[in-house]
């Protein structure tokens, strides 16, 4: 009696950590991701960036935009977590304001010039 509920604990466990794993490539793969919660809106944007300094680049300028109170980049996942008022901005109006700072998002190409005056840590592009 005690192996099958041990058999079926780690069956269990086994189902459970299948169900919840995503691997990198699946993240990348998918279109940004928007979900609302009461007043405010939690989205995923890709953005290019490298280093340290890229991260508070894109952090401060996503969170200076009126109606974000959070802006979160992960260098590993390439992503930006954002939680925003949508009747303030939109994930279109962040794209855009990030991308004239220089970073490449999945929604917008930073401009030449603004992307050559990022120091050489920060450029991402090949």
């Amino acid at each position: 009696m005690k192996r099958f509920i041990y058999l079926l604990v780690a069956f269990a466990l086994v189902l459970t950590i299948n169900a919840c794993s995503k691997t990198a490539s699946e993240k990348k793969t998918e279109s940004p991701a928007v979900e609302t919660e009461s007043t405010l809106t939690h989205a995923h944007l890709a953005v290019n960036g490298s280093c340290s300094m890229c991260k508070e680049r894109i952090e401060s300028t996503a969170q200076a935009i009126k109606g974000v109170s959070t802006a979160k980049w992960d260098a590993d996942e390439q992503q930006l977590h954002l939680n925003f008022e949508a009747a303030k901005t939109s994930l279109k109006a962040v794209s855009k304001v990030i991308a004239q700072a220089g970073h490449d998002t999945e929604l917008d190409k930073a401009p030449e010039d603004v992307y050559n005056a990022l120091p050489e840590c920060c450029k991402y592009r090949k």
